[in-house]
């Protein structure tokens, strides 16, 4: 009856345990520590804009800002970059726009450019495969302010500006390729109260196409030009007159800046471009997995506090042989639960390698609802995943290797090479493949080779030797104990109901973890293909914590009913039932390429569905050793909580 009521008590601490969690998840969100330290600049002072990669979202496929004849500086410098921006595929460079801070600039000539075949060419398939050009000034991106039809006053911010465009002269049916050869900067500045110092807060533009004109011969870029001329104030207002791009075709570079005081202040500067128009749509995706949650704790509930309960009852006040030979249920099976299952080699891989990344995504997550992976710090957020990941290591070792010595397992060498390996060498081949296309495309979002040899000596140089050391620790401690003894020969598995056939219920049971992600994985994988900023991880800790919680009470539920029915095979179905959910991350995956992605190119296509097979392979893995996890614990807590003579 004792332990009957710990049961009870367990049972009930899922759900108190998890509001506390989700409480301080909400109120995490809010917190924000900026990624840099602010920058002050007096009047006159240097601004310097960088310029990042060109990126489309048609294509996926980033190019470096000089892979097109814009004017350049003296001399190309790259910036220095980490991990997690090289993998992204930026590459910062310095560029010819240079400001003076609160000194408006009119009709600046950068450079002539004459087109050729192939420039023009180049020009063309950008603007076509809709490519738009990335800036950086004071680590703010560049954006186009776009004002919505549907609100008054407000604005919704774009990354980024058009290549070109393509459009058609009046009375002629021809389709033309025009540049963005003229930009207008605005530069928002808040101004200290005490000092004439300022602080950058907002980096905004407007792209014009202009076929600019000049009186006499080129002689250098302090040409007066007729078309944009400061001395007679005529501006470039619109693209009335744009400039075609075609072979042998002048193109002439200039841009204007101005600067507009702010009432934002340098703390809150990011906030424009994080700010949320859907954040209702994220709390009906919290409410609807909260629903489901509720939902599962309800049956959870049912079963601890009432029919397990009774069991629990029931067979501790069994007296007679004659009552216990007629019993059913659980119990009988309790001489083959604890029957080490087939390939027990290959589960304690997958568990050691679940605990790895759930380690990683939860300090992650922790560290960014903190606001510490904040946009700002351009590739933190995958630095910091990839280091965590390796750092793991040490409990990916550990867990596996406990497993494995419960199993009775004695080479523990094999397991650890096993769970070092396994899937970080078919990530790893996957990703070779992947990057290999990407080289073949002349991309910048391909890795070089010195990138991936840093990748590779991470795995090898950190990861390894960490799984192996975890190993050694988890091998040499007590093996977990059996509550139960297990009999010499197995008992023969009755005929199962057609709803507790395997693949029904492992499907069955993958549908309500995905259920209850589907509407924050919109917003990511818009995040991640649209190239929109994602920074509501206070809304994706608390939806990660409910993920937990699904995976574990749908496991528990299913595998109390296949024990139930008498089958003691419960080990690798309870990481399959949770796990089954990455399968509908997949299949999720596809729709939304065929429903939201305009992606044409095949190279494109097999990046896409590469990459998510990556990541439905990890929510796997991840889903899997959560499942399996809570019905171990499950199952140890009922057969420890009964009399077995």
């Amino acid at each position: 009856m004792a332990r009957g009521s710990l049961a009870l008590k367990l049972g009930v601490s899922f759900t108190s345990s998890s509001l506390l969690l989700l409480l301080l998840a909400y109120h995490s969100c809010s917190f924000y520590l900026p990624g840099v330290a602010p920058q002050d600049f007096s009047t006159g002072a240097e601004l310097k804009v960088k310029v990042n990669k060109l990126t489309s979202t048609k294509t996926q496929l980033p190019y470096s800002y000089y892979s097109l004849p814009y004017c350049p500086p003296e001399h190309i410098v790259d910036s220095a970059e980490n991990l997690g921006e090289v993998l992204r595929g930026d590459r910062i460079e310095n560029s010819p726009y240079v400001f003076q801070m609160r000194e408006p600039l009119q009709c600046k000539v950068l450079c002539r450019r004459t087109l050729n075949a192939k420039t023009a060419k180049e020009f063309k398939e950008r603007i076509d495969d809709d490519y738009r050009v990335n800036m950086i000034l004071d680590n703010l991106p560049l954006v186009v302010p776009i004002r919505r039809s549907d609100q008054e006053n407000a604005v919704v911010y774009q990354h980024g500006f058009h290549v070109g465009l393509k459009g058609q002269y009046a009375g002629s049916e021809d389709l033309k390729h025009f540049i963005h050869n003229h930009l207008t900067f605005t530069v928002k500045y808040h101004k200290d109260s005490q000092l004439d110092l300022a602080r950058i807060v907002g980096f905004e533009v407007k792209p014009f196409s202009v076929k600019h004109q000049y009186d006499g011969e080129w002689k250098n870029e302090n040409m007066r030009l007729t078309t944009c001329d400061p001395h007679a104030r005529r501006a470039v207002t619109s693209s009335d007159s744009p400039q075609v791009i075609e072979d042998k075709k002048d193109v002439i570079f200039t841009y204007d800046v101005a600067f507009e005081e702010s009432d934002v202040k340098w703390a809150s500067r990011w906030d424009t471009y994080l700010l949320m128009a859907d954040d209702q749509i994220h709390w009906f995706s919290v409410v609807n997995s909260l629903m489901i949650v509720l939902f599962l704790s309800g049956m959870v509930a049912m079963i601890m506090l009432r029919t397990l309960y009774r069991d629990i009852s029931k067979y501790n006040q069994l007296e007679t042989q004659e009552e216990a030979q007629e019993e059913t249920g659980w119990k009988l099976v309790h001489g083959d639960v604890f029957r080490p299952p087939t390939n027990s080699d290959l589960l304690c891989v997958y568990v050691g390698t679940g605990v790895q990344f759930f380690g990683m995504i939860l300090v992650t997550m922790i560290f960014a609802a903190l606001g510490f992976l904040s946009p700002s710090n351009r590739g933190g957020l995958m630095t910091a995943m990839l280091f965590l990941w390796v750092f793991m290591g040490l409990f990916a070792g550990y867990a596996s290797a406990r497993l494995y010595k419960m199993f009775k397992g004695t080479q523990w060498e094999k397991i650890t090479l096993k769970t070092a390996f396994m899937f970080p060498s078919i990530v790893f081949a996957i990703f070779f493949v992947l990057n290999a296309l990407i080289w073949g495309e002349k991309s910048s979002g391909a890795v070089p080779f010195g990138t991936m040899f840093a990748l590779v000596f991470l795995w090898f140089g950190i990861s390894v030797p960490l799984v192996f050391t975890g190993s050694y620790i988890g091998f040499k401690k007590p093996a977990i104990e059996d509550p139960v003894k297990t009999n010499k020969i197995p008992r023969q598995i009755p005929e199962q109901a057609w709803y507790m056939n395997p693949v029904f219920s492992i499907l069955t049971g993958g549908i309500l973890p995905f259920g209850a992600v589907f509407i924050e994985l919109f917003f990511i994988l818009t995040s991640i293909w649209l190239h929109q900023f994602y920074y509501i991880f206070g809304f994706l800790f608390i939806v990660f914590i409910i993920l937990i919680v699904t995976c574990a009470e749908i496991t528990i539920v299913l595998c109390y009913f296949q024990l139930c029915s008498e089958d003691y095979l419960w080990w690798w179905r309870s990481y399959l039932t949770s796990g089954s959910s990455a399968l509908y991350l997949f299949l999720y995956a596809a729709f939304y390429f065929f429903t939201k992605l305009d992606i044409t190119k095949p190279v494109s296509g097999v990046l896409y569905f590469g990459y998510m097979l990556i990541a439905s392979y990890a929510f796997f893995v991840l889903t899997g050793t959560i499942g399996f996890y809570a019905c171990f614990w499950f199952t140890r807590l009922i057969y420890s909580s009964v009399k077995i003579d």
